[in-house]
C-alpha cells in the first residue's frame, strides 16, 4: 500500500510538471499570436496606403495640413493665454508686495502709537513723533509746532532737516498752515516740488476736542519718496489724532507737575 502511494505521488508530480510546461507553451503561443496580429495590421495599413490613388493622397495631405493649421492656432491660443496668466501672476505678486508693505506700515504705526501713549514726558513724545514722521511718512525736512497758551502763537518745538529758526511762522492767514488749522484736517500740496522752507508740502493739524494745540509741517520729503498713497493720507489722519492726544497729555502732566512742585515748595516754605 505504501508503494502504491509513492507511485501515485510521483505520477502527480509528473502531471503537474507537464501541466506547467503546457501553460508556459500556451502563454508563448498567445504572445506570438499578438505579435503576428500587430505585424498583420501594419502590413494591411501599408497595403491600403499603397493602393491609394493620387487624389486620395492629395485629400489625405490636405487633411493633414488642415489639422496642422488647427494645431498651430490652438498652440498660439495657449501661448497667448500663458502670457496673460504670467501677467496676472506678476500683478498678483506686485499687489501682494503692496499689501505686505501696507501691513508692515500699519504694524509700525500701531507700535508707534503705543509708544506715543506709553510716556508722559513731553521731550520723549516729541522724539517719538520725529521718528514716526521720518520712518513712516518719509519726511526729510519738517517741524512740530506747538501752540503757546499765553501768546496764542504756534512756535517750533522740534525740527528735522533745518534749524528751528529757519522754519516760517504760522501767521499767514491765507497759507496752507492756516487752512489746515481752520478745517482741522490734513492738507497736502504738491509732493513733487523741490524742498523749501517757504511753505510746507503737508500740514497735519493737532486737534484735541476741536481745539488746535499745534501742527506738523512737512517741507521736504526723502529722495525715495515721490508721492503720497492712500495709506499715507490715512497715516496723516491717524498720526494727527494720536500725536495730538499724546502731546496734550504730556503738556498737561508737565504743567501739573510744575504746579505741584510750586505748591509743595510754598508749603515747605511756610512750614520751615
Amino acid at each position: 500500500m505504501s508503494g502504491d502511494r509513492k507511485d501515485l505521488f510521483k505520477n502527480g508530480e509528473e502531471f503537474l510538471q507537464l501541466f506547467s510546461r503546457g501553460a508556459e507553451f500556451t502563454k508563448e503561443l498567445l504572445i506570438e499570436n499578438e505579435r503576428l496580429r500587430a505585424s498583420l495590421a501594419v502590413l494591411e495599413q501599408e497595403q491600403a496606403d499603397a493602393s491609394k490613388t493620387p487624389e486620395e493622397w492629395d485629400k489625405y495631405r490636405d487633411e493633414l495640413q488642415t489639422r496642422l493649421q488647427d494645431l498651430e492656432v490652438e498652440c498660439e491660443g495657449v501661448r497667448v493665454r500663458l502670457q496673460q496668466v504670467e501677467a496676472e501672476n506678476q500683478q498678483f505678486a506686485a499687489r501682494y508686495l503692496e499689501i505686505e508693505e501696507e501691513n508692515n506700515n500699519l504694524a509700525n504705526l500701531y507700535i508707534a502709537s503705543y509708544q506715543l501713549h506709553s510716556t508722559l514726558d513731553l521731550a520723549e513724545v516729541l522724539k517719538i513723533i520725529v521718528e514716526i514722521v521720518i520712518n513712516l511718512i518719509g519726511a526729510e525736512i519738517f517741524a512740530v509746532y506747538l501752540l503757546d497758551g499765553e501768546s496764542g502763537q504756534l512756535d517750533v518745538a522740534v525740527s528735522e532737516g533745518a534749524e528751528r529758526s529757519e522754519f516760517p511762522s504760522c501767521s499767514d492767514p491765507g497759507g496752507i498752515i492756516a487752512k489746515s488749522l481752520e478745517t482741522a484736517v490734513p492738507v497736502c500740496g504738491d509732493p513733487t516740488r523741490p524742498s523749501n522752507l517757504e511753505e510746507p508740502i503737508v500740514c497735519i493739524p493737532l486737534i484735541v476736542q476741536n481745539r488746535p494745540i499745534g501742527l506738523i509741517g512737512i517741507f521736504g520729503l526723502l529722495q525715495q519718496k515721490d508721492g503720497f498713497s492712500a495709506l499715507d493720507h490715512e497715516l496723516f489722519t491717524v498720526m494727527g489724532g494720536h500725536a495730538s492726544t499724546a502731546l496734550f497729555a504730556a503738556r498737561l502732566y508737565s504743567q501739573s507737575e510744575r504746579k505741584l512742585n510750586t505748591i509743595q515748595g510754598f508749603i515747605d516754605l511756610l512750614t520751615e
